[in-house]
């Protein structure tokens, strides 16, 4: 009876480990896209800032705001 136990005993430890492995790996997928999500949310806040930047300062200057049709 004790070879029995432990070869069920084992065969439930590698059923376990491979739940837990399976789980870690969907935890650090998740965890992967969200960290992709960030950046990509991050480069969008400094290309629209650096956008801004720009409109701030065409309005300050006038630059850009009429076209110079003399020649």
């Amino acid at each position: 009876m004790d070879l029995i136990s432990a070869i069920t005993g084992l065969d439930q430890a590698k059923t376990i480990s491979s739940v837990q492995l399976s789980v870690a790996r969907k935890v650090l997928d998740v965890q992967q896209f969200e960290g992709d999500a960030a950046v990509k949310l991050i480069e969008a806040a400094s290309q629209t800032t650096s956008k801004a930047g720009d409109a701030l300062v065409a309005a300050a200057t006038g630059l850009g705001g009429r076209v110079d049709t003399y020649a």
